[in-house]
């Protein structure tokens, strides 16, 4: 039997991937991908986070109730972090109760990480990784944190399909980029302007 699908992951920053992890989030019937813990652990594991090894230690050892408390907190971090970024994007106000809600997370992921001193480099790593069921959360925040206050955050957009408007940081040589995939949204939109303009001329 095989596994789930993995993420479609289309967004250069592991924190806009978080935002796109409600599916449709324009169209009315949004699709919800991270609905289990598990879940969540997966997502870190893809967006390299967390081992495999680490993953797999949190699912055996959190209990069920502890889980559905740490994907509820995780869900609120990106809900919050959508509108944000989205409001970001379209030149709206920011809510200050949205803000609020991000500074808490960040602040409680801070308090949990610890600078340690590798090779070649410095980095941080968090207390009791393989038994805290917050450590998906924190990392998904801290991530956030540092994308808010970088220089990179002038290069977030949204997709340019209107269905789908996933976030992705704009990485390209010129900041050009308009879909998420220019397989799948970049298509679609020329499929459908294409369609537009042969209607255009029949009617």
């Amino acid at each position: 039997m095989s596994g789930p699908e993995p993420f479609k992951l289309h967004a250069e920053h592991p924190a806009l991937e978080l935002v796109n992890t409600l599916d449709m989030r324009f169209s009315g019937e949004t699709i919800e991908l991270i609905p289990t813990y598990r879940d969540l652990l997966r997502l870190c594991t893809q967006l390299k986070l967390m081992t495999a090894q680490q993953a797999g230690r949190l699912v055996r050892t959190v209990e069920e109730k502890t889980a559905q408390k740490v994907l509820a907190s995780t869900i609120e971090l990106r809900e919050a972090l959508a509108v944000v970024l989205y409001g970001r994007i379209d030149g709206s106000k920011l809510p200050g109760g949205q803000v609020e809600i991000l500074e808490r997370h960040f602040q409680a992921a801070a308090v949990h990480r610890r600078l340690v001193a590798g090779d070649p480099h410095w980095y941080w790593s968090w207390s009791g990784l393989e038994r805290n069921a917050e450590i998906p959360l924190w990392m998904l925040a801290q991530r956030a944190a540092d994308l808010l206050v970088s220089s990179d955050a002038e290069f977030i957009k949204g997709c340019g399909d209107p269905t789908c408007r996933w976030l992705f940081l704009d990485t390209s040589k010129n900041h050009t980029r308009r879909w998420c995939d220019m397989k799948t949204c970049g298509n679609r939109m020329k499929a459908r302007r294409h369609q537009a303009r042969y209607q255009e001329r029949g009617s």
